[in-house]
Protein backbone atom coordinates (compact mmCIF):
# COMPACT_ATOMS: atom_id res chain seq x y z
CA UNK A 1 0.00 0.00 0.00
CA UNK A 2 1.66 3.30 -1.08
CA UNK A 3 2.05 6.04 1.47
CA UNK A 4 -0.50 8.76 0.79
CA UNK A 5 0.18 12.47 1.19
CA UNK A 6 -2.05 15.33 2.23
CA UNK A 7 -3.67 17.67 -0.26
CA UNK A 8 -1.25 20.43 0.78
CA UNK A 9 1.86 18.32 0.16
CA UNK A 10 0.47 17.03 -3.13
CA UNK A 11 -0.48 20.54 -4.25
CA UNK A 12 3.07 21.81 -3.69
CA UNK A 13 4.57 18.84 -5.55
CA UNK A 14 2.20 19.27 -8.49
CA UNK A 15 2.49 23.09 -8.45
CA UNK A 16 -1.28 23.36 -8.18
CA UNK A 17 -3.40 25.03 -5.55
CA UNK A 18 -5.52 23.00 -3.10
CA UNK A 19 -8.51 24.93 -4.51
CA UNK A 20 -7.71 23.65 -8.02
CA UNK A 21 -7.36 20.09 -6.73
CA UNK A 22 -10.73 20.28 -5.02
CA UNK A 23 -12.25 21.53 -8.28
CA UNK A 24 -10.64 18.69 -10.25
CA UNK A 25 -12.04 16.22 -7.74
CA UNK A 26 -15.55 17.64 -8.06
CA UNK A 27 -15.40 17.28 -11.85
CA UNK A 28 -13.90 13.80 -11.79
CA UNK A 29 -10.70 14.96 -13.47
CA UNK A 30 -8.36 14.03 -10.59
CA UNK A 31 -10.10 12.28 -7.66
CA UNK A 32 -7.96 11.77 -4.54
CA UNK A 33 -6.75 8.28 -3.68
CA UNK A 34 -8.62 8.37 -0.37
CA UNK A 35 -10.95 10.63 1.60
CA UNK A 36 -11.17 10.63 5.40
CA UNK A 37 -14.70 9.52 6.28
CA UNK A 38 -14.98 11.83 9.29
CA UNK A 39 -13.09 14.98 8.29
CA UNK A 40 -13.54 14.74 4.50
CA UNK A 41 -9.84 15.46 4.12
CA UNK A 42 -8.35 14.39 0.79
CA UNK A 43 -5.21 12.23 0.44
CA UNK A 44 -3.27 11.60 -2.75
CA UNK A 45 -0.96 8.90 -4.08
CA UNK A 46 2.40 10.31 -5.30
CA UNK A 47 1.86 8.21 -8.44
CA UNK A 48 -0.94 10.66 -9.33
CA UNK A 49 1.61 13.44 -9.88
CA UNK A 50 2.06 12.55 -13.56
CA UNK A 51 -1.66 12.98 -14.23
CA UNK A 52 -1.75 16.18 -12.19
CA UNK A 53 1.08 17.68 -14.24
CA UNK A 54 -0.59 16.65 -17.49
CA UNK A 55 -3.76 18.39 -16.33
CA UNK A 56 -1.78 21.53 -15.52
CA UNK A 57 -0.17 21.54 -18.97
CA UNK A 58 -3.51 21.04 -20.71
CA UNK A 59 -5.05 23.86 -18.67
CA UNK A 60 -2.22 26.14 -19.86
CA UNK A 61 -3.29 25.25 -23.41
CA UNK A 62 -6.76 26.46 -22.51
CA UNK A 63 -8.38 23.03 -22.83
CA UNK A 64 -11.70 22.85 -20.93
CA UNK A 65 -11.84 20.45 -17.99
CA UNK A 66 -14.45 18.05 -19.46
CA UNK A 67 -12.19 17.51 -22.46
CA UNK A 68 -9.13 17.15 -20.20
CA UNK A 69 -10.94 14.37 -18.37
CA UNK A 70 -11.45 12.55 -21.69
CA UNK A 71 -7.80 12.99 -22.71
CA UNK A 72 -6.52 11.71 -19.37
CA UNK A 73 -8.45 8.46 -19.80
CA UNK A 74 -6.86 7.70 -23.18
CA UNK A 75 -3.72 5.63 -23.83
CA UNK A 76 -0.73 7.89 -24.44
CA UNK A 77 -0.79 7.52 -28.23
CA UNK A 78 -4.47 8.38 -28.52
CA UNK A 79 -4.05 11.18 -25.98
CA UNK A 80 -1.34 12.70 -28.16
CA UNK A 81 -3.66 12.61 -31.17
CA UNK A 82 -6.46 14.19 -29.12
CA UNK A 83 -4.19 17.06 -28.02
CA UNK A 84 -3.04 17.59 -31.63
CA UNK A 85 -6.65 17.70 -32.82
CA UNK A 86 -7.57 20.17 -30.08
CA UNK A 87 -4.69 22.46 -30.95
CA UNK A 88 -5.61 22.42 -34.62
CA UNK A 89 -9.12 23.43 -33.62
CA UNK A 90 -7.69 26.30 -31.55
CA UNK A 91 -5.55 27.44 -34.48
CA UNK A 92 -8.52 27.39 -36.85
CA UNK A 93 -10.74 29.28 -34.41
CA UNK A 94 -7.96 31.80 -33.74
CA UNK A 95 -7.55 32.39 -37.47
CA UNK A 96 -11.28 32.95 -37.82
CA UNK A 97 -11.25 35.40 -34.92
CA UNK A 98 -8.29 37.16 -36.55
CA UNK A 99 -10.30 37.61 -39.74
CA UNK A 100 -13.20 38.95 -37.71
CA UNK A 101 -10.91 41.36 -35.85
CA UNK A 102 -9.48 42.60 -39.16
CA UNK A 103 -12.98 43.14 -40.48
CA UNK A 104 -14.05 45.04 -37.35
CA UNK A 105 -10.97 47.27 -37.52
CA UNK A 106 -11.70 48.07 -41.16
CA UNK A 107 -15.39 48.55 -40.45
CA UNK A 108 -14.82 50.90 -37.52
CA UNK A 109 -12.19 52.92 -39.36
CA UNK A 110 -14.47 53.24 -42.36
CA UNK A 111 -17.54 54.24 -40.35
CA UNK A 112 -16.17 57.74 -39.96
CA UNK A 113 -15.00 58.08 -43.54
CA UNK A 114 -15.63 61.16 -45.68
CA UNK A 115 -18.64 61.50 -47.95
CA UNK A 116 -16.30 61.53 -50.93
CA UNK A 117 -15.34 57.87 -50.52
CA UNK A 118 -15.74 55.57 -53.51
CA UNK A 119 -19.14 53.82 -53.50
CA UNK A 120 -19.09 50.10 -52.78
CA UNK A 121 -19.27 47.85 -55.81
CA UNK A 122 -22.68 46.36 -56.53
CA UNK A 123 -22.33 42.63 -57.02
CA UNK A 124 -24.66 39.89 -58.20
CA UNK A 125 -24.61 36.12 -58.35
CA UNK A 126 -25.25 33.69 -61.18
CA UNK A 127 -25.61 30.20 -59.75
CA UNK A 128 -26.59 26.55 -60.15
CA UNK A 129 -27.14 23.81 -57.56
CA UNK A 130 -27.74 20.09 -57.76
CA UNK A 131 -27.76 17.01 -55.53
CA UNK A 132 -27.76 13.46 -56.92
CA UNK A 133 -27.66 10.00 -55.37
CA UNK A 134 -24.72 8.69 -57.45
CA UNK A 135 -24.39 5.20 -58.92
CA UNK A 136 -24.18 3.13 -55.74
CA UNK A 137 -26.42 4.66 -53.07
CA UNK A 138 -30.14 3.89 -53.14
CA UNK A 139 -31.07 7.10 -51.32
CA UNK A 140 -29.81 10.67 -51.27
CA UNK A 141 -28.86 12.26 -47.94
CA UNK A 142 -27.19 15.35 -49.46
CA UNK A 143 -28.78 18.78 -49.88
CA UNK A 144 -27.59 21.57 -52.19
CA UNK A 145 -29.11 25.04 -52.27
CA UNK A 146 -28.48 28.32 -54.06
CA UNK A 147 -30.76 31.30 -53.57
CA UNK A 148 -31.02 35.00 -52.78
CA UNK A 149 -27.61 35.53 -51.27
CA UNK A 150 -27.21 32.04 -49.75
CA UNK A 151 -25.20 29.10 -51.07
CA UNK A 152 -25.19 25.88 -49.04
CA UNK A 153 -24.25 22.20 -49.16
CA UNK A 154 -24.99 19.64 -46.44
CA UNK A 155 -24.07 15.95 -46.36
CA UNK A 156 -26.40 13.98 -44.12
CA UNK A 157 -25.54 10.86 -42.17
CA UNK A 158 -27.22 8.42 -39.84
CA UNK A 159 -29.34 6.42 -42.24
CA UNK A 160 -33.03 7.06 -41.63
CA UNK A 161 -32.56 10.68 -40.54
CA UNK A 162 -29.63 11.76 -42.69
CA UNK A 163 -31.67 13.35 -45.47
CA UNK A 164 -33.85 15.16 -42.94
CA UNK A 165 -30.79 16.40 -41.04
CA UNK A 166 -29.10 17.87 -44.12
CA UNK A 167 -32.33 19.55 -45.21
CA UNK A 168 -32.91 20.95 -41.70
CA UNK A 169 -29.41 22.44 -41.59
CA UNK A 170 -29.94 24.33 -44.84
CA UNK A 171 -33.53 25.29 -43.97
CA UNK A 172 -32.29 26.97 -40.77
CA UNK A 173 -30.16 29.34 -42.87
CA UNK A 174 -32.72 30.24 -45.53
CA UNK A 175 -34.63 32.84 -43.44
CA UNK A 176 -31.43 34.92 -43.22
CA UNK A 177 -31.84 35.83 -46.90
CA UNK A 178 -34.97 37.83 -46.18
CA UNK A 179 -33.44 39.70 -43.23
CA UNK A 180 -30.86 41.71 -45.20
CA UNK A 181 -28.26 40.97 -42.50
CA UNK A 182 -25.69 43.82 -42.24
CA UNK A 183 -22.12 42.77 -42.97
CA UNK A 184 -21.12 43.38 -39.35
CA UNK A 185 -23.73 40.90 -38.13
CA UNK A 186 -23.14 38.06 -40.61
CA UNK A 187 -21.19 35.77 -38.30
CA UNK A 188 -23.53 36.26 -35.35
CA UNK A 189 -26.54 35.53 -37.54
CA UNK A 190 -24.92 32.39 -38.93
CA UNK A 191 -23.91 31.16 -35.47
CA UNK A 192 -27.48 31.59 -34.18
CA UNK A 193 -28.91 29.81 -37.23
CA UNK A 194 -26.54 26.86 -36.72
CA UNK A 195 -27.74 26.55 -33.12
CA UNK A 196 -31.31 26.38 -34.44
CA UNK A 197 -30.23 23.75 -36.95
CA UNK A 198 -28.55 21.65 -34.28
CA UNK A 199 -31.70 21.71 -32.14
CA UNK A 200 -33.80 20.62 -35.11
CA UNK A 201 -31.38 17.79 -35.83
CA UNK A 202 -31.62 16.71 -32.20
CA UNK A 203 -35.38 16.31 -32.65
CA UNK A 204 -34.84 14.36 -35.89
CA UNK A 205 -32.31 12.06 -34.20
CA UNK A 206 -34.67 11.37 -31.31
CA UNK A 207 -37.31 10.16 -33.75
CA UNK A 208 -35.04 7.69 -35.58
CA UNK A 209 -34.73 3.99 -34.62
CA UNK A 210 -31.04 4.43 -33.79
CA UNK A 211 -31.43 7.76 -32.02
CA UNK A 212 -28.78 9.28 -34.25
CA UNK A 213 -28.72 11.66 -37.20
CA UNK A 214 -26.27 14.28 -38.34
CA UNK A 215 -24.92 16.34 -41.18
CA UNK A 216 -22.07 18.46 -42.39
CA UNK A 217 -22.80 22.06 -43.38
CA UNK A 218 -20.86 24.47 -45.57
CA UNK A 219 -22.59 27.73 -46.51
CA UNK A 220 -21.94 31.29 -47.67
CA UNK A 221 -24.25 34.17 -46.71
CA UNK A 222 -23.91 37.43 -48.66
CA UNK A 223 -24.18 41.07 -47.65
CA UNK A 224 -23.03 43.50 -50.34
CA UNK A 225 -19.43 42.57 -51.12
CA UNK A 226 -18.98 40.72 -47.82
CA UNK A 227 -19.80 37.11 -47.24
CA UNK A 228 -19.91 35.04 -44.10
CA UNK A 229 -18.72 31.43 -44.25
CA UNK A 230 -20.02 28.78 -41.85
CA UNK A 231 -18.44 25.33 -42.05
CA UNK A 232 -18.53 22.12 -40.05
CA UNK A 233 -17.59 18.65 -41.32
CA UNK A 234 -15.88 17.64 -44.55
CA UNK A 235 -17.97 19.27 -47.25
CA UNK A 236 -15.85 21.95 -48.92
CA UNK A 237 -15.89 25.48 -50.31
CA UNK A 238 -13.49 26.62 -53.02
CA UNK A 239 -12.75 30.07 -54.42
CA UNK A 240 -11.53 30.67 -57.97
CA UNK A 241 -9.88 34.09 -58.26
CA UNK A 242 -7.46 35.27 -60.90
CA UNK A 243 -7.40 31.84 -62.51
CA UNK A 244 -6.27 30.13 -59.27
CA UNK A 245 -8.23 27.62 -57.17
CA UNK A 246 -8.17 28.08 -53.38
CA UNK A 247 -9.84 25.86 -50.79
CA UNK A 248 -11.31 28.13 -48.10
CA UNK A 249 -12.52 25.45 -45.68
CA UNK A 250 -10.67 22.98 -43.48
CA UNK A 251 -11.87 19.38 -43.19
CA UNK A 252 -13.01 18.36 -39.71
CA UNK A 253 -11.89 14.75 -40.02
CA UNK A 254 -9.68 12.43 -37.99
CA UNK A 255 -7.37 11.96 -40.97
CA UNK A 256 -7.03 15.72 -41.50
CA UNK A 257 -5.96 16.07 -37.86
CA UNK A 258 -3.20 13.54 -38.56
CA UNK A 259 -2.11 15.56 -41.61
CA UNK A 260 -2.12 18.76 -39.55
CA UNK A 261 0.03 17.06 -36.93
CA UNK A 262 2.53 15.93 -39.58
CA UNK A 263 1.74 12.24 -39.10
CA UNK A 264 0.30 11.73 -42.59
CA UNK A 265 0.94 13.30 -45.98
CA UNK A 266 -1.93 14.56 -48.12
CA UNK A 267 -1.32 11.63 -50.48
CA UNK A 268 -1.50 9.10 -47.64
CA UNK A 269 -4.65 10.73 -46.29
CA UNK A 270 -6.44 10.14 -49.60
CA UNK A 271 -6.26 6.36 -49.19
CA UNK A 272 -6.51 6.12 -45.39
CA UNK A 273 -9.27 3.68 -44.29
CA UNK A 274 -10.65 6.26 -41.82
CA UNK A 275 -10.58 9.26 -44.17
CA UNK A 276 -14.36 9.77 -43.80
CA UNK A 277 -14.35 9.74 -39.97
CA UNK A 278 -15.61 13.13 -38.81
CA UNK A 279 -14.46 14.85 -35.63
CA UNK A 280 -17.01 17.65 -35.98
CA UNK A 281 -20.53 17.70 -37.42
CA UNK A 282 -24.06 18.82 -36.56
CA UNK A 283 -25.55 15.95 -34.55
CA UNK A 284 -28.11 17.56 -32.26
CA UNK A 285 -25.75 17.34 -29.29
CA UNK A 286 -25.79 21.07 -28.54
CA UNK A 287 -21.98 21.32 -28.71
CA UNK A 288 -21.51 22.05 -32.42
CA UNK A 289 -18.40 24.18 -33.10
CA UNK A 290 -18.55 25.40 -36.70
CA UNK A 291 -15.80 27.49 -38.25
CA UNK A 292 -16.99 31.04 -38.93
CA UNK A 293 -15.11 33.52 -41.09
CA UNK A 294 -15.61 36.68 -43.16
CA UNK A 295 -14.49 37.15 -46.75
CA UNK A 296 -14.65 39.91 -49.34
CA UNK A 297 -16.09 39.03 -52.74
CA UNK A 298 -14.89 40.54 -56.00
CA UNK A 299 -16.41 40.63 -59.46
CA UNK A 300 -15.04 37.68 -61.40
CA UNK A 301 -14.87 35.35 -58.37
CA UNK A 302 -16.30 31.86 -58.66
CA UNK A 303 -17.37 29.86 -55.59
CA UNK A 304 -17.79 26.09 -55.59
CA UNK A 305 -19.33 24.20 -52.66
CA UNK A 306 -19.48 20.40 -52.68
CA UNK A 307 -19.96 17.33 -50.52
CA UNK A 308 -17.23 14.69 -50.26
CA UNK A 309 -19.08 12.69 -52.89
CA UNK A 310 -17.21 14.94 -55.30
CA UNK A 311 -14.04 16.02 -53.48
CA UNK A 312 -13.16 12.52 -52.19
CA UNK A 313 -13.21 10.89 -55.63
CA UNK A 314 -12.12 13.67 -58.00
CA UNK A 315 -8.52 14.84 -57.78
CA UNK A 316 -7.82 18.51 -57.17
CA UNK A 317 -6.11 18.83 -60.54
CA UNK A 318 -9.19 17.61 -62.39
CA UNK A 319 -11.44 19.77 -60.24
CA UNK A 320 -9.26 22.81 -60.95
CA UNK A 321 -9.40 22.24 -64.70
CA UNK A 322 -13.20 21.99 -64.60
CA UNK A 323 -13.86 25.11 -62.53
CA UNK A 324 -11.14 27.43 -63.82
CA UNK A 325 -12.07 26.98 -67.47
CA UNK A 326 -14.81 28.75 -69.38
CA UNK A 327 -18.54 28.20 -69.16
CA UNK A 328 -21.18 29.37 -66.73
CA UNK A 329 -22.35 27.73 -63.49
CA UNK A 330 -24.62 25.18 -65.21
CA UNK A 331 -21.87 24.03 -67.57
CA UNK A 332 -19.32 23.80 -64.76
CA UNK A 333 -21.77 21.90 -62.58
CA UNK A 334 -22.40 19.43 -65.41
CA UNK A 335 -18.65 18.95 -65.82
CA UNK A 336 -18.09 18.34 -62.10
CA UNK A 337 -20.89 15.78 -61.86
CA UNK A 338 -19.57 14.05 -64.98
CA UNK A 339 -16.18 13.72 -63.28
CA UNK A 340 -17.78 12.09 -60.21
CA UNK A 341 -19.82 9.70 -62.36
CA UNK A 342 -16.76 8.96 -64.44
CA UNK A 343 -15.09 7.35 -61.41
CA UNK A 344 -18.20 5.47 -60.30
CA UNK A 345 -19.95 8.10 -58.12
CA UNK A 346 -19.89 5.80 -55.06
CA UNK A 347 -21.54 8.40 -52.80
CA UNK A 348 -24.23 11.06 -53.03
CA UNK A 349 -22.97 14.19 -54.77
CA UNK A 350 -24.08 17.73 -53.87
CA UNK A 351 -22.59 20.76 -55.55
CA UNK A 352 -23.18 24.51 -55.93
CA UNK A 353 -21.39 26.75 -58.44
CA UNK A 354 -21.79 30.54 -58.24
CA UNK A 355 -20.20 33.36 -60.21
CA UNK A 356 -19.85 36.88 -58.79
CA UNK A 357 -20.60 39.60 -61.31
CA UNK A 358 -20.35 43.36 -61.21
CA UNK A 359 -23.75 45.00 -61.74
CA UNK A 360 -24.90 48.15 -63.44
CA UNK A 361 -26.32 49.96 -60.40
CA UNK A 362 -29.09 51.61 -62.41
CA UNK A 363 -30.36 48.49 -64.09
CA UNK A 364 -29.42 46.00 -61.40
CA UNK A 365 -28.21 43.56 -64.06
CA UNK A 366 -24.74 42.24 -64.97
CA UNK A 367 -22.63 45.06 -66.39
CA UNK A 368 -20.99 42.70 -68.86
CA UNK A 369 -21.34 39.05 -69.88
CA UNK A 370 -19.50 36.57 -67.68
CA UNK A 371 -18.98 33.90 -70.27
CA UNK A 372 -22.46 32.43 -69.94
CA UNK A 373 -25.78 33.05 -71.65
CA UNK A 374 -28.83 34.37 -69.87
CA UNK A 375 -30.13 30.87 -69.34
CA UNK A 376 -27.02 29.56 -67.62
CA UNK A 377 -28.21 29.34 -64.04
CA UNK A 378 -30.27 31.66 -61.87
CA UNK A 379 -29.25 35.21 -61.08
CA UNK A 380 -29.68 37.37 -57.99
CA UNK A 381 -28.28 40.56 -56.57
CA UNK A 382 -25.97 39.52 -53.72
CA UNK A 383 -27.60 40.05 -50.36
CA UNK A 384 -30.87 41.19 -51.92
CA UNK A 385 -34.18 39.44 -52.37
CA UNK A 386 -35.08 38.38 -55.88
CA UNK A 387 -38.08 36.01 -55.66
CA UNK A 388 -38.46 33.20 -58.11
CA UNK A 389 -34.79 32.62 -58.76
CA UNK A 390 -33.84 30.09 -56.08
CA UNK A 391 -32.25 26.81 -57.08
CA UNK A 392 -32.44 23.97 -54.59
CA UNK A 393 -31.76 20.27 -54.77
CA UNK A 394 -31.80 17.43 -52.28
CA UNK A 395 -34.06 15.17 -50.29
Amino acid sequence: MPELVTIGVFARAARLSPKALRRYDELGVLPPAAVDGESGYRYYDPAQLERARLIAWLRRLGMPLPRIREVCELPSGEAAEAVAAYWEQVRAETAARGELAAFLVEHLRGSGGSSGAEPAAVLGLRYAARSESGLVRTSNEDTAYAGRGLLAVADGMGGAGGDLASAAAVDALKPLQALAVPAGELLGALAAAVEDADRAIGDIAAATPTGAAGTTLTALLWSGSRLGLVHIGDSRAYLVRGGELHRITHDHTYVQSLVDAGRLTEEEAGSHPQRALLVRALSGSGVARPDLSLHRAEAGDRYVLCSDGLSAVVGEGELRAAVVGGGGPEEVLDALLALAYGVGAPDNVACVVADVEGLDGAAGRPAAPAGAGAGAGSWARAGAERPGHDAAAGR
